[in-house]
């Protein structure tokens, strides 16, 4: 385990392993460095890049402070890329993928991005996330964050989240669900069905590949083509057989190949 200060003096605890360049690696919501798709992915590619794989703020052994704002996220990952030689390639998943592509378009020194699917709506497609969300998610207790979060955020039934309930990652997903807020506003005005405005990805002058599933819904697939198609220079490829829970075996190649 490492740690480093961020900009505003919060410790951002991060792991790492492997020999290469390096590569940080950018969490979803409800996951952590110890828990999530991160730590199988990191050991897959350790034998082609150094990896980082950090806890986000409020997130496992990282630390929190003050009211949260999106440029504090995007400081934290700018302190790994510090810790890690001073420039990164990233990959980002989900949210982290939404974070990891403002942290980008805001100068940080990215060599290249890979994007999984951030959870963008971009058209009509699917039931619209209410615009108070983050103001819901916040007032919210664990339990209900993160069936809010599950159900209006994301379109899952409300049966197959009472089911998740009972599976032991439901306790791990507790543990983190006080920063649902901070992934609400990760992903900002790109969530309610709005075209996506180009300009904000018009600094971005880094490789940039955007990954989605091939079994993801209608929805994701529309965001991952209009993000595609607004960040300047942008590539699109789409993975048979997976959705919004890739599987390392699927994704890890993807990465090495854009990255190496």
């Amino acid at each position: 385990m490492n740690t480093v200060l961020s900009k505003d003096g919060t410790t951002i605890t991060y792991d790492r392993r492997g020999d290469g360049p390096a590569l940080v690696l950018v969490d979803g919501a409800l996951c952590s460095r110890a828990q999530g798709p991160m730590p199988e992915l990191a050991e897959a590619l350790a034998d082609r890049f150094t990896v980082y794989n950090y806890d986000r703020r409020g997130r496992g052994d990282s630390g929190d402070s003050g009211e949260y704002a999106v440029d504090r996220e995007i400081e934290d990952l700018a302190a790994v890329i510090e810790a890690a030689g001073g420039s990164a390639y990233v990959y980002g998943s989900s949210s982290g993928a939404a974070l990891a592509l403002r942290a980008t378009a805001a100068g940080l020194p990215v060599e290249k991005l890979v994007a999984f699917e951030p959870p963008y709506v971009v058209d009509g497609s699917r039931k619209q996330i209410p615009r108070s969300w983050v103001a819901d998610l916040s007032a919210l207790g664990p339990d209900d964050a993160i069936r809010y979060f599950f159900t209006k955020g994301i379109g899952l039934p409300g049966i197959l989240v009472t089911v998740m309930k009972l599976m032991p990652a439901w306790k791990g997903m507790r543990a983190v669900a006080h920063t649902l807020p901070y992934d609400a506003q990760v992903v900002g005005e790109n969530c309610f069905g709005e075209p996506m405005d180009a300009g904000q990805w018009a600094a971005i002058d880094q490789p940039v590949l955007v990954v989605s599933g091939g079994k993801s819904p209608g929805w994701m697939k529309a965001s991952t083509s209009a993000l595609a198609n607004a960040v300047p220079g942008a590539a699109h490829t789409e993975v048979p057989g997976q959705n919004h829970v890739i599987k390392t075996a699927a994704i890890a190649p993807v990465i090495a190949d854009f990255c190496g």
